[in-house]
């Protein structure tokens, strides 16, 4: 099968249009991250002052007849996410039962190996090259909040019955809850992302806006008017002033739950679990039917979800010794999860999650 390698803005309009067709016709690939606007947005993001940072889309079948599309960050030797650690699910958006060697993806991209961090586990010829897995963790609202509501009570949670008292306290403690959907305001924005960093730098972890393209990433979609694919900005204000907020990305059906804070001087009245049960009221008048809260294994994920999808992590290799060094890593990593050393043997995941995140953002 022959395969193009192009960049995003090198689609046809027609590619395009064949893309977002075969994305709307399988749920299973209905998120933003998997649409053709994510590429030509993280690779806008990335350029220094204009796109290009080897973002690429194989299309199989070639940009005459393309039958699907997969998008990457390519380099010298290995090829990773389009928009890594930025992008919480990958897949190949291609037509049923399409079937390929992923090797020939690697081969066309021209890197040793392709790796791969929130592969849907549907994905069969990824799933079989995979090094572990987790679950990611959705809401859906398709029968509106109500029977969400109802069905979360049957099964014994009781989050969104607290929420609803804490709601209660603080209007009567400190004044009115306001809520906003597609929020205009920057200073709420930035005051979004200065959240973000602080809590970063206050766990130890790496400040992600610092490397520079993923706060543009988000400060353009966060203005984009494309009425298909872009952010959302929900807010929370208590009284006068911001108490939690999200800045979230939508297509097709879904909202997708990316960056969120709050204030924690409001931490009493738990204001982002306020502004998750607004959002998922606010759903029944929007053109969304599914709130995903991507990966992590959260309390509040656990509670408020109502169905998980599987995620994997791995790589495919092509003959080569990049391919070689990655199943070095593996295998290190994999004898040290089997030995009984309790955080020690965690370190080799760790070391390479954080390796993959400082090439993401390079």
């Amino acid at each position: 099968m022959k395969i193009d390698v192009v960049r995003p803005w090198e689609l046809t309009a027609e590619a395009v249009d064949r893309w977002a067709a075969l994305q709307a016709a399988d749920p299973a690939l209905d998120s933003p991250f998997l649409s053709p606007h994510w590429p030509r947005a993280v690779a806008q993001a990335q350029g220094p002052g204009g796109p290009d940072r080897g973002v690429r889309v194989a299309v199989l079948g070639g940009l005459a007849d393309p039958r699907g599309f997969l998008a990457a960050r390519t380099g010298a030797f290995t090829a990773m996410p389009a928009g890594a650690p930025m992008c919480d699910y990958q897949a190949l958006v291609a037509e049923p039962g399409l079937e390929i060697d992923p090797r020939r993806i690697v081969e066309a991209f021209g890197v040793g190996r392709l790796d791969f961090s929130h592969m849907l586990e549907s994905q069969a010829p990824f799933a079989a090259r995979a090094r572990g897995r987790a679950d990611s963790y959705l809401i859906d609202v398709s029968q509106g909040y109500a029977a969400y509501e109802a069905e979360r009570r049957a099964d014994g949670v009781s989050a969104l019955k607290d929420a609803d008292k804490k709601r209660r306290k603080v209007e009567r403690e400190l004044g009115p809850v306001t809520f906003t959907a597609f929020s205009r305001s920057r200073a709420d924005f930035d005051q979004l992302t200065a959240w973000k960093q602080e809590q970063w730098r206050a766990t130890g972890q790496t400040d992600v806006f610092a490397a520079g393209w993923p706060l543009r990433l988000a400060r353009a979609l966060f203005t984009g008017r494309d009425p298909a694919f872009g952010g959302v900005l929900f807010t929370l204000h208590i009284g006068d002033k911001l108490a939690a907020a999200q800045m979230n990305i939508r297509g097709g059906q879904t909202v997708h739950s990316w960056i969120i804070g709050h204030d924690p001087a409001f931490d009493r009245y738990s204001p982002g679990m306020l502004l998750f049960q607004d959002i998922l009221r606010w759903m029944d008048q929007a053109p969304y039917s599914r709130l995903d809260l991507g990966v992590g294994d959260y309390r509040f994920k656990r509670e408020l979800s109502n169905a998980r999808v599987g995620v994997v992590h791995g790589f495919v290799g092509a003959p080569s010794a990049a391919a070689l060094v990655r199943e070095a890593a593996y295998a290190v990593r994999r004898t040290a999860e089997a030995l009984p050393l309790g955080a020690v043997s965690e370190l080799p995941g760790k070391a390479m999650r954080r390796l993959d995140l400082l090439r993401g953002l390079r």
